[in-house]
């Protein structure tokens, strides 16, 4: 009995150190994480969800162009809606595009924060493809304010702030994008199915249920979530900063 007692103390032991190394290591992402969870129904998070919401609507419109379609119009909304008008393209892969896309987009904003110095670069994009976006498809007041001034916003961040602070800006997004996008999944496909989402109207134009493709695109979000975290985590990502303006 003794020495299998003390087996389990020595797992047990492993388990801490373990947990301990990784809050050593990632305490930052961990405290991003926590604060978005606590403030998530505040107006401090609803930019961010709005942003993300951005994401989704601009990989439908990425979609319909990679497969051959144009884009009509481009919008989003204060109350975290959004809609893109198309001619021509992919059906199945713009509709399948939204939650999915901008899973993959958050998540490549956090890699490239992770694993690149390429901070300030990507903001800068982020922030063009914004204004570009507003340029050429949008012509609704809010979401023509909203995309401008975040798109404004991130070039001037770009240009004058610290890598480390541009590399923090990325990484809030990556997260919250990795946070809202199965939620929003679950809420739009599992909780209430009779929502016109893209799971709704893929249901209606390629078969199968709501349910099924909500639950199909959870899975998926789920494991390229565990993938990301698993092999581009590293040992530790926290950040120095020097907050130098350039």
């Amino acid at each position: 009995m003794w020495p299998a007692k003390a087996g389990l103390r020595r797992k047990a032991t492993d388990k801490i150190d373990t947990a301990v190394r990784f809050l050593r290591g990632h305490w930052q992402l961990v405290l991003i994480t926590l604060l978005v969870f606590v403030l998530w129904n505040t107006p401090i998070v609803l930019p961010l969800k709005i942003l993300v919401v951005f994401l989704h609507e601009f990989s439908h419109a990425l979609a319909v162009v990679l497969t051959g379609g144009s884009v009509e119009s481009f919008s989003i909304s204060l109350q975290q809606g959004g809609h893109v008008t198309a001619r021509g393209g992919s059906r199945f892969l713009t509709l399948s595009a939204g939650y999915l896309g901008s899973l993959a987009l958050g998540m490549a904003l956090l890699i490239i924060a992770l694993r690149t110095r390429s901070d300030r670069a990507v903001l800068g994009v982020f922030g063009g493809v914004m204004l570009l976006v507003t340029l050429l498809y949008i012509r609704d007041p809010f979401p023509m304010i909203f995309c401008a001034g975040v798109g404004v916003a991130m070039l001037a961040m770009a240009r004058y702030l610290d890598r480390a602070v541009c590399d923090l800006v990325l990484r809030i997004i990556g997260l919250t994008s990795m946070i809202y996008v199965p939620y929003d999944i679950f809420d739009d496909t599992l909780r209430r199915p009779g929502v016109r989402s893209d799971a709704f109207m893929l249901a209606e134009e390629f078969g199968g249920t709501t349910m099924m493709w909500g639950g199909v695109w959870l899975v998926l979000s789920c494991v390229a979530i565990f993938v990301c975290l698993k092999y581009w985590l590293g040992q530790n990502s926290n950040l120095r900063f020097s907050f130098k303006a350039r």
